[in-house]
């Protein structure tokens, strides 16, 4: 068996210590400052143990908890930075790191799954985990035909984890919603709840990931890892090296944010448009840049792991995302109003002035209105206070909007994207994309044209 903590009554009671801590940590603040300290510096200390505390609860418990925490993670650019710099190493850690699965439970996995000669199928096994997520854990090893592989291997019980640690985590939503001011943290809880059963099975995840190689094989700038084998709780991959998304974060040079946040617009669009599929989670930690882009070695691509959560869009992004931001950028008020109120964005019940949902989306869409955006950490906050402040106009018009369940995962896998650009300070080519990928952007009557030039 895993020492996954998988009693309800104990994962709950680690759980429930999180906004005690938070609350006893705020008592030993205000008493530090009876004292005479420096209100400044109780409260970064303050912070730094908050995140710590979050971390390594979140972390222990793996499961729902730590998947709850990768999503977070990706938010933190939107809080202040008096308030981010403490929380962002901690989260950040989420992403790629968590305490791991004991050897015997590994082998044990292997060889109910693969069979008691499971040593046999390897020509190397390295029995310490190289990465450790969610549901799961990697190791590295080497196939018997000699290629490099990545052999994922699923928690046992991390179903029940997962779906225990959710369900709790919903409970303390209210509590945990200052961790990212202005963000309702119950939908994104429900949300992932929604999607563990179809990330718990590796074969729907195989079939993802395979469908996104084959697709992407010989691409100058997107490199999947093929899947090898496949057997229940064991998912086996082409290995992959490259620079972690969340290294060049923290350590990389302008040119390197700029390529990855260039590339990861590329394949947020491009994908749904050649696949289907929607790569929905989007946190650093499933992302790497490699050498030897189109422009040689020096140039980057990048690599793209874990397709565990996928949103299944067979006729790519719909076309009424394009038509209405194309819409929105051409200031056509009533044009947009009218296909936001079709598709579902406002209910019948409501009605609102087409220019006052036209000021409130403009500010959304900036980085479309330009040949390239620079995305920033400050830009991300100004939104998140835009329409988060409850005295603004956005906030009240925002608390009027519906989202429609079939745009839900879209939305989040948007807004987890440009957290991450903002997290890279990336300059990004985004309208170049959009035009190249999204449905509906650019005219219909346009792309006739070019079709015609083209053939002549």
């Amino acid at each position: 068996m895993s020492d996954l903590p998988r009693k309800a009554v104990t994962r709950t009671a680690k759980l429930a210590a999180l906004p005690l801590g938070f609350a006893g940590r705020a008592t030993w603040g205000l008493g530090k400052r009876i004292v005479g300290e420096s209100a400044e510096i109780v409260g970064r200390e303050l912070q730094q143990r908050t995140a710590e505390q979050l971390f390594k609860v979140l972390g222990e418990l793996k499961g729902g908890a730590m998947k709850f925490g990768q999503a977070l993670s990706v938010f933190e650019s939107a809080l202040p930075e008096e308030v981010a710099g403490p929380y962002r190493a901690a989260l950040t850690k989420l992403q790629d790191a968590a305490p791991p699965m004991p050897t015997r439970t590994v082998h044990a996995v292997l060889s109910e799954r693969l069979g008691e000669d499971w040593h046999d199928l390897f020509l190397e096994f390295e029995d310490k985990p190289s990465a450790a997520a969610s549901i799961g854990q990697v190791h590295r090893g080497v196939w018997h035909d000699g290629r490099e592989v990545a052999v994922k291997v699923q928690y046992p019980g991390a179903g029940e984890a997962l779906l225990s640690d959710l369900n709790q985590l919903s409970r303390f939503a209210r509590l945990l919603g200052p961790l990212i001011p202005g963000m309702d943290i119950k939908p994104l809880i429900a949300e992932l709840r929604d999607r563990v059963s179809e990330e718990l099975d590796y074969d729907l995840e195989a079939q993802a990931q395979q469908a996104h190689a084959e697709e992407f094989t010989d691409d100058p700038d997107v490199v999947v890892p093929e899947v090898v084998h496949q057997r229940e709780q064991v998912l086996i991959t082409e290995w992959m090296d490259g620079i972690p998304m969340s290294e060049i974060i923290s350590d990389g040079t302008q040119d390197q944010r700029d390529r990855a946040g260039q590339l990861l617009a590329r394949f947020l669009f491009s994908g749904p448009a050649r696949t289907g599929l929607l790569h929905a989670d989007p946190h650093p930690g499933n992302f790497r840049l490699l050498p030897g882009g189109p422009d040689g070695e020096d140039d980057w691509r990048l690599g793209v792991l874990d397709f565990g959560t996928v949103d299944r869009l067979p006729g790519g992004l719909p076309t009424p995302i394009g038509d209405s931001l194309r819409m929105t950028l051409d200031g056509e008020a009533d044009a947009v109003y009218e296909l936001l109120c079709t598709e579902g964005f406002v209910k019948e019940s409501i009605d609102l002035d087409p220019d006052a949902v036209l000021d409130y989306l403009l500010p959304i869409i900036e980085p479309a209105l330009v040949d390239e955006f620079t995305f920033t950490r400050g830009w991300m906050r100004s939104q998140a206070a835009r329409v988060a402040d409850p005295r603004s106009p956005a906030y009240q018009l925002g608390k009027q909007l519906n989202l429609p369940p079939a745009y839900l995962l879209i939305h989040r896998v948007t807004l987890s994207t440009i957290g991450v650009l903002c997290q890279l300070g990336a300059t990004v080519r985004l309208r170049e994309e959009l035009e190249e990928w999204l449905p509906g952007f650019v005219p219909e009557e346009i792309l006739d044209e070019e079709d015609s030039a083209a053939e002549a």
